[in-house]
């Protein structure tokens, strides 16, 4: 009888999806780990997934509470796959990630003395070492900062290098976006490769509840990626069919047509401009802070950063609030893009108040009474969200944010963008339809029907197996 292999968590897992969480010590982190469809039995968290009509769900996430053997830490990350096979890339680095991030934390905090410069470029591939900027004297920032984010610099490459030499998945043309999330007593640091977006709930001065967006997408078009993008010879352009959306090419071929600027993966474009060095942001928890939201392009293709928070905030619990957001955002498809196929959708929600469980029917009580409201108002919704940064009404921190190409600046509306570029670069004079024509019958493609917005477009021809690898770069 042949044995079905199923690694935690793997592309083989049945109970993806289900409700079934897994806890218990596994590898150097410890502590219990939900990756599918659960709510942490402390409070602390909900996460949850739903698969959208594009065939396989090719989004993953993960809560890992007492992360690296510590009580006060927390690990969340999602992760949003595409090509053929980024389903298993998406769990591939939900899996293994955070084990190498612990194991490099735990390292680099026995070894303070080192020297973190050095560590970085003996561990990182040539190319992203010129991306990776020494980080800038703050004496607002903590200690432990400073060691995981070099310790999430590593993570995040040396991550990068075990997919490229995986084996069994084919990661050439196919990706994952990844945001993880380490929180740690009043500290929270957040990596981001990709277009996964997280956002906090927070109260302002008035106690009026305000979203504050914690990551910038890092699409094609930002200034500093495209600038990137086009020094390493790969190009930055939109199709006339979807104007809005930059993709990236290869020098010589319009593909794969990748709409995010950095991921794991992707190996087809990672010598023209493509990284997954990530940016790596800090922001101090204080008492007005009340939860935040990660979750993948699905969800924000649809809802607004504001209309995500007030969702989770009137949502009847907080083992539920995942699912509501989840369930908004399936809705909210259905009325803006009737006539396409939703996206995958994965959520994670972390509550940064601890709430004793005598207290938690009190709240979850409080919050049913608006839910019903809350949902109404989001189906009926119809006002377009924009990739960029979004911040509601109220600064009451400062986002200390320690970037790999550029801060701020890279922040511009799509529309400024559009109105720089002339006619003849921004856009391709072939239309999406030719892009994607499939004369090959092998060939792969994301657009099966009609879609709003597809992270790849279409993959390169090759031959198959071990002669497609040995031939690759005469085609490039």
């Amino acid at each position: 009888m042949k044995r079905k292999k199923r690694e935690v968590g793997g592309e083989e897992d049945e109970e993806e999806g289900k409700g079934v969480s897994h806890s218990g010590n596994l590898g150097n982190g410890g502590g219990s780990r939900m990756c599918s469809n659960a709510a942490s039995k402390t409070g602390t968290g909900c996460l949850y997934t739903q698969q959208g009509k594009k065939g396989t769900n090719q989004d993953a996430m993960l809560l890992w509470e007492n992360f690296s053997s510590r009580s006060d830490t927390i690990f969340c990350g999602v992760f949003d796959g595409h090509g053929p096979f980024g389903h298993m890339v998406a769990k591939k680095v939900r899996d293994s990630l955070p084990i190498i991030l612990s194991t490099q934390w735990k390292s680099h905090c026995k070894n303070e003395t080192s020297d973190a410069a050095m560590d970085c470029a003996q561990t990182s591939p040539p190319m992203d070492d010129e991306w990776c900027e020494p980080l800038e004297q703050n004496e607002n920032l903590p200690e432990m900062y400073v060691a995981l984010r070099q310790s999430m610099l590593k993570a995040f490459k040396l991550m990068d290098k075990d997919l490229q030499f995986h084996p069994t998945i084919d990661c050439f043309c196919s990706g994952t976006t990844a945001i993880a999330l380490v929180k740690q007593g009043q500290h929270l640091v957040i990596g981001n490769v990709g277009d996964s977006r997280a956002v906090l709930g927070m109260r302002d001065k008035d106690n009026a509840l305000v979203a504050v967006q914690l990551t910038v997408d890092l699409k094609p078009d930002l200034p500093g990626e495209a600038a990137r993008i086009q020094r390493c010879k790969g190009r930055v352009f939109a199709l006339q069919d979807e104007p809005e959306v930059a993709r990236v090419w290869l020098p010589n071929n319009d593909s794969p047509g990748l709409a995010m600027a950095r991921a794991f993966g992707d190996f087809c474009l990672k010598d023209f401009g493509l990284i997954s060095v990530p940016d790596v942001y800090y922001h101090h928890i204080t008492e007005r802070d009340e939860f935040v939201i990660l979750a993948t392009d699905g969800v924000w293709d649809v809802l607004s950063n504001k209309e995500a928070v007030d969702i989770v905030a009137s949502a009847p619990g907080r083992t539920t609030a995942a699912r509501a957001l989840v369930d908004c955002a399936v809705r909210a498809w259905r009325l803006k893009y009737p006539t396409s196929k939703n996206d995958d959708c994965a959520v994670v929600c972390l509550f940064l108040e601890n709430v004793s469980s005598g207290s938690t029917a009190i709240v979850e009580d409080n919050r049913t009474t608006n839910h019903a409201a809350a949902s109404e108002k989001t189906e009926i919704a119809d006002k377009s969200t924009s990739g960029g940064l979004e911040v509601n009404g109220f600064h009451p921190f400062v986002l200390e944010h320690s970037g790999t190409q550029g801060s701020s600046n890279e922040i511009v509306a799509v529309s400024e963008l559009t109105e720089e570029k002339s006619p003849g670069k921004g856009q391709s004079k072939r239309t999406l339809a030719e892009c994607i024509s499939t004369a090959d019958d092998e060939e792969w493609s994301a657009l099966e029907g009609v879609t709003r917005v597809n992270s790849l477009l279409s993959l390169p021809r090759f031959m198959s197996g071990e002669r497609r690898s040995a031939s690759w770069r005469k085609w490039l």
